[in-house]
């Protein structure tokens, strides 16, 4: 967020949550569709093989492993085996009661299905291997931190600093002055005087009494004669 403008910094935060937000969504369906594909390279081989060993006959294995692979994936998310929908009763009939048990069981669909998908995570890793490799280099070329200053705060901030270069200098002249002015007087001839009849101690002359009272010397009255 530091990289717009304060005022805008809302909606920026608003649309990076809405494109991580899309992402993720676009990301699931991506990966899902990478793990289906990888499936229907590989699983039809393993139903076929595997269904072949337990003498289920040729034209229902075949019509079970050319079935769309979306069931069979999430029959394993949700831990069901879906052998016995997909062969039917008629078919279990005819099998031998050990052969028939176990494809039913709890083991036998997930080995069969366990290869597919490692093929298919296979497939999925590598291309979010590839792509956290291309947001990081990205990421590495984009150069340093930015960080967006305003204008006004820029040319404030500059004649702050002008402000504070100015008192470390008048600072600095004040000390300057304040070592170079001597701090006492050790010759009493260098004093100056403080009057004509002693030059360093005698007290300032009094006024005359006649500029205070008057010509004469007498005291004005208030009443006339």
């Amino acid at each position: 967020m530091n990289a717009v403008p304060a005022a805008t910094r809302g909606g920026a935060s608003g649309m990076r949550a809405t494109f991580m937000n899309s992402v993720q969504v676009l990301s699931i369906g991506l990966f899902f569709s990478l793990m289906i594909a990888g499936l229907a390279s590989t699983l039809p081989a393993s139903l076929h093989d595997g269904l072949n060993a337990r003498g289920v006959p040729v034209g229902v294995t075949d019509r079970v492993a050319n079935l769309p692979p979306v069931g069979s994936l999430f029959a394993a998310f949700l831990d069901y085996n879906p052998m016995q929908n997909l062969l039917g009763d008629d078919t279990l009939s005819r099998l031998p009661a050990a052969d028939a048990q176990e494809i039913i069981g709890e083991e036998f669909f997930p080995h069969l299905i366990s290869s597919p998908f490692h093929h298919g995570l296979i497939i999925v890793f590598s291309l979010a291997i590839g792509m956290s490799l291309v947001a990081a280099l990205a990421s590495l070329l984009r150069g340093g931190r930015y960080v967006h200053i305003e204008a006004e705060r820029f040319e404030a901030g500059r004649f702050e600093a002008g402000r504070f270069e100015a008192g470390r200098f008048e600072a600095g002249r004040v000390e300057e002055v304040s070592a170079a002015a001597p701090t006492s007087l050790t010759d009493p001839a260098e004093a100056l005087p403080l009057n004509d009849a002693d030059p360093i101690s005698a007290p300032a002359p009094r006024e005359e009494a006649g500029a205070a009272t008057g010509l004469g010397g007498e005291r004005p009255s208030g009443r006339g004669r």
